[in-house]
């Protein structure tokens, strides 16, 4: 029953298709009335990188170097953003992958490199010292927040240092719905804390990390440049989501999926059927943010008015390079990193797989 009623967390079984690189129809939820931006652009400007297996978190370093994570194998590796050489930094010890568990989200601060991983108990995010007199090598895993639920789906995974300098983590109900809307619970929640793991000052709930409640399954988290945050999550079989994420709000899970306009609940702003989707990282540049889709195989845009959206959103990339996992803004915002998902157990791997791609979007 957990797995049947996880189709869109899973991302589907679908192989690549072929599709041209342009922008599909709108999604089927958008409404009509809104207004249509300037069509956005994207052009594959080349591979960095390939064969990397079950790639997962990106990070970039000081200088534009990559650092990535390798969910099933437990790996980081140091990927030249250049030249594309890799390096391998070794395996971040105490990972237990299974299912959608395993070495995931990755952030880089002040020395750090953080890392949101599933253990033998629990999902917890980690730090480890990088760079320095230690050259290529990670230190000893230091724990920075233990107790976060784990499941054979469901985990969450997504890190990621905000303009405040507080690091956000996004998590998994783990297929026990219950959670999201338990608010002692850090499972299907989004969380703010202190580097050092500690709640962050201005949080909603005293002495607590927790930042966000009612979410299914958090994968994607950014925000735009007036500090606004935004996270992607996995719907269950009828709705994946867009949410505009402001403190102590409840979105929903399980009691709605997608839009329903009740008191209490916070709508996306944004929804698409789950085969549409199955939405992972996302990243904010030209003024929209743009959603990795894993099942839906396609890159969206969703074009912002400030907290809102000023038109429908657009797809690129369609079953051109199979499931997208992570995306990553860089330089100005003309320019992103884009990570493939085909060798996850849930895509059809070609010879290349997976790799990081150049963007340049407008």
């Amino acid at each position: 029953m957990l797995l049947a009623g996880c189709s869109s967390s899973s991302g589907g079984d679908g192989g690549r298709t072929a599709g041209p690189s342009v922008s599909s129809p709108p999604a089927s939820s958008a409404p009509s009335a809104r207004p249509k931006p300037a069509a956005g652009t994207v052009r594959v400007a080349g591979t960095l990188t390939e064969g990397l297996r079950s790639p997962w978190g990106l990070a970039e370093l000081p200088g534009g170097d990559l650092l990535v994570s390798s969910r099933d194998e437990r790996t980081i590796t140091r990927v030249d953003g250049r030249t594309g050489r890799q390096t391998s930094l070794g395996k971040v010890p105490g990972v237990v992958p299974g299912g959608e568990g395993g070495l995931m989200g990755l952030a880089v601060r002040d020395g750090w490199v953080y890392a949101y991983l599933t253990a033998a108990e629990d999902n917890r995010i980690v730090r480890m010292r990088y760079g320095g007199g230690a050259g290529d090598r990670l230190g000893a895993p230091e724990p920075v927040l233990t107790g976060i639920p784990k499941g054979f789906v469901h985990n969450g995974g997504r890190i990621a240092f905000g303009p405040d300098g507080m690091l956000y983590a996004g998590t998994g109900e783990t297929g026990r719905t219950g959670l999201a809307q338990d608010k002692g619970s850090l499972g299907g929640k989004i969380l703010r804390m202190t580097p050092e793991g500690r709640p962050a000052p201005g949080n909603p709930f005293p002495d607590s990390v927790v930042y966000s409640y009612g979410h299914r399954n958090v994968q994607g988290l950014a925000w735009d440049g007036e500090g606004r945050l935004w996270a992607s999550e996995f719907g269950q079989d009828t709705w994946d989501e867009l949410n505009r994420i402001e403190p102590g709000r409840n979105y929903g899970w399980p009691e709605v999926e997608g839009r329903a306009g009740r008191a209490g609940f916070t709508d996306p702003v944004a929804q698409w059927r789950t085969e549409e989707a199955s939405p992972s990282g996302i990243a904010h540049a030209r003024g929209a943010v743009w959603m990795a889709g894993l099942r839906g195989e396609r890159l969206w845009r969703i074009p912002l008015a400030g907290a809102e959206r000023s038109g429908e959103p657009q797809a690129f990339l369609k079953g051109e390079y199979g499931r997208l996992r992570t995306v990553l803004a860089t330089g100005d915002g003309s320019r992103m990193w884009l990570v493939t998902s085909e060798t996850d157990t849930r895509g059809t791997p070609e010879s290349g797989d997976d790799r990081i791609l150049r963007l340049e979007v407008g």
